[in-house]
């Protein structure tokens, strides 16, 4: 007569037990589609902002072309990742600074003047020579200085210069310069990869005869001495764009020297791994 009793209370225990172990539902997070912009960084910098993001374990492209990052995640992620894109989307930043760059400035002293004197131009540069002739008016090309500097992708670089002769040939004075430089990201593409440059900038302080001054006679018999005047030329370069590894590219021409006589800028580049 206990067997009903001892099976109502097993089959009563079961369905006790069973309420209890039933894992309870868990609610899944809505997700939304966000297109998060990128402003700043390009090439390799861009690349780097992207590969960064992984550790959300969230769903995202990021398109350089379009400068964008497209995520697909809960809204919570999306705004941890977008604060993370704006903190390194700017100059300076972690994702901005890369590569080492390795950087020649090579200063071509031109003249219209054809000189008597032959004036022997390294190997490497005899091509800039030729497209300077061939495209303008000057044809006596030296090369009046070659100017190394390490730049490092995504930061300000600076560089104080004097150059080794005057153009006048004022003696004791020399040409002196300043660089400013900023190499915003290295670009990779089909034919190769470019340094982007958002800001290059050259300016001369060139001193330039005017006249001469007898200031007095020393003594008898003694020729009277003879002063220079002079001033001095601020002339400069200024320009943007990308520049091509592994190649040499003439910058332009330092205009405002005189009539006859120009400065023109050739560089090369070396990206360091």
């Amino acid at each position: 007569m206990r067997l009903p009793v001892i099976v109502t209370a097993i089959v009563l225990a079961a369905r006790l037990f069973s309420g209890q172990d039933k894992p309870a539902e868990v609610k899944q997070e809505a997700q939304e589609a966000v297109i998060i912009p990128v402003k700043t960084l390009s090439g390799d910098s861009f690349q780097r902002l992207v590969n960064l993001l992984a550790v959300f374990n969230a769903s995202y492209r990021g398109d350089e072309k379009l400068r964008a990052i497209v995520v697909y995640a809960p809204k919570d992620v999306v705004a941890q990742m977008r604060r993370v894109v704006e903190e390194l989307d700017r100059p300076g930043s972690e994702a901005a600074i890369g590569h080492n760059i390795e950087m020649t400035l090579a200063f071509l002293r031109c003249s219209t003047k054809p000189s008597s004197e032959k004036k022997e131009l390294p190997a490497d540069l005899e091509a800039a020579a030729r497209q300077l002739r061939a495209a303008t008016q000057y044809k006596d090309i030296e090369l009046w200085d070659i100017v190394p500097l390490h730049l490092q992708e995504g930061t300000d670089a600076a560089l104080d210069i004097r150059l080794p002769a005057t153009i006048s040939g004022v003696a004791g004075l020399f040409a002196t310069g300043e660089v400013r430089i900023r190499a915003e990201a290295v670009i990779p593409k089909d034919t190769g990869r470019y340094v982007r440059f958002d800001r290059l900038n050259i300016v001369f302080r060139i001193p330039q005869a005017t006249g001469t001054f007898q200031p007095g006679v020393r003594g008898p018999g003694i020729e009277p001495l003879v002063n220079t005047q002079y001033t001095y030329v601020n002339v400069g370069l200024r320009t943007a764009g990308d520049f091509r590894e592994d190649q040499k590219t003439v910058l332009g021409k330092v205009s405002g020297i005189d009539d006859e006589t120009a400065i023109f800028v050739v560089i090369s580049l070396k990206v360091l791994d």
